[in-house]
């Protein structure tokens, strides 16, 4: 007889208390390192669980020649506006999720209540205007923006960084919440396995014979919503727009083709960008669309066969994710062992190789 808490993924039920566990709030890291790589790094076999402690520019040492490190090279736009109603004055708060024409955003809006339809908003002296169209699913807003200009150069100066709840501190660098490799503007959140890395690091992996794809995915907050159901299968995912080059499929197939190199995901984001595209010969289909695509255990990988990631809230879909590919009880157990070694949790936090 199985375990009570063990998953029953044959009466199609995965319960989320099932990925819970415990962290002390000390360890939620609030701030970046100093330098990007000293972060601490946890290895992980995906088959054992056997567990080693390394730092994060020893990525390099468990590499190949002939791996491909798959990155998303997705950039995170100052979503975050704080304006006043145009009528009274009173504050409010707009965070761009989504475009869905040239001035139109899908956007998350504080305090609800005030910003009904017709409800008319102005940031920065006037600078930027704008007017709720229509409510959509989750309570979300449809925006319409008014400005003289171009509207990144506009949001650059008005935005701030949309940096997750649980970060209290003000981000002093904004370029912080950015990786290096960061290039096309959309996302709502960062995709944060990728902070780890420098150009320095990098240069030194392409020159060990890894190689190095980009692909887009621009994070919104769905990624991180709660999931809010007890079996998680009823829980929605929310489309994301993704965005694979010919080049990158091209260099992610022939990787695959070779047999000898692995296809090594930078971040969530990555994972679920690659599973997205690839048809069931394992081959990457090059284009762009949106996934809701989501991965739980029980799920079978086409194409990736490790991951480089963060550390993930309790009950979330992303743990749920890495317990797809690494084992739920594995999962739980390094997770045990990172809080034991003080490990630090989260956007901002140290990283994970699961291989």
């Amino acid at each position: 007889m199985p375990e009570e808490n063990q998953i029953n993924t044959a009466k199609k039920t995965l319960l989320k208390k099932d990925f819970y566990y415990d962290l002390p709030e000390e360890l939620i890291a609030q701030d970046p390192l100093d330098k990007r790589d000293d972060s601490r790094l946890m290895l992980l076999d995906k088959n054992t669980g056997q567990i080693q402690h390394r730092i994060f520019h020893d990525i390099i040492d468990y590499l190949n020649p002939g791996d491909c490190l798959v990155i998303n090279n997705t950039k995170v736009i100052p979503a975050r506006l704080l304006g006043v109603k145009e009528d009274t004055g009173a504050g409010v708060e707009i965070l761009l999720l989504k475009r869905r024409e040239k001035d139109i955003f899908e956007c998350l809006v504080r305090p609800g209540k005030k910003l009904k339809v017709g409800a008319r908003v102005v940031f920065g002296d006037g600078i930027l205007k704008a007017e709720i169209m229509k409510v959509v699913e989750e309570g979300n807003r449809l925006v319409r923006f008014e400005y003289d200009g171009i509207f990144e150069e506009v949001l650059d100066r008005l935005g701030e960084m949309p940096l997750p709840p649980y970060i209290t501190h003000k981000l002093k660098d904004r370029n912080r919440y950015q990786t290096v490799y960061a290039k096309y503007d959309g996302s709502a959140a960062a995709p944060t396995a990728g902070l780890h890395f420098t150009t320095e690091l990098l240069d030194a992996i392409r020159k060990k014979g890894v190689n190095i794809a980009g692909v887009t995915l621009h994070v919104g907050l769905g990624t991180f919503r709660p999931v809010k159901e007890d079996n998680v299968l009823d829980h929605h995912m929310h489309s994301e727009y993704y965005m694979i080059s010919e080049e990158a499929a091209e260099i992610i197939n022939k990787t695959k083709e070779s047999g000898s190199g692995r296809i090594i995901c930078v971040g969530t984001t990555s994972l679920r960008t690659l599973e997205s595209a690839a048809g069931e010969d394992g081959r990457i289909q090059p284009g762009d669309g949106n996934t809701q695509i989501f991965i739980y255990p029980g799920y079978s990988f086409k194409i990736t066969d490790c991951l480089i990631t963060n550390f993930h809230l309790p009950e979330s879909t992303l743990i749920m994710l890495v317990s797809a590919l690494a084992g739920r009880e594995h999962v739980l157990n390094a997770y045990e062992e990172a809080i034991k070694e003080r490990y630090r949790f989260f956007s901002f936090g140290d990283a994970m190789f699961i291989s």
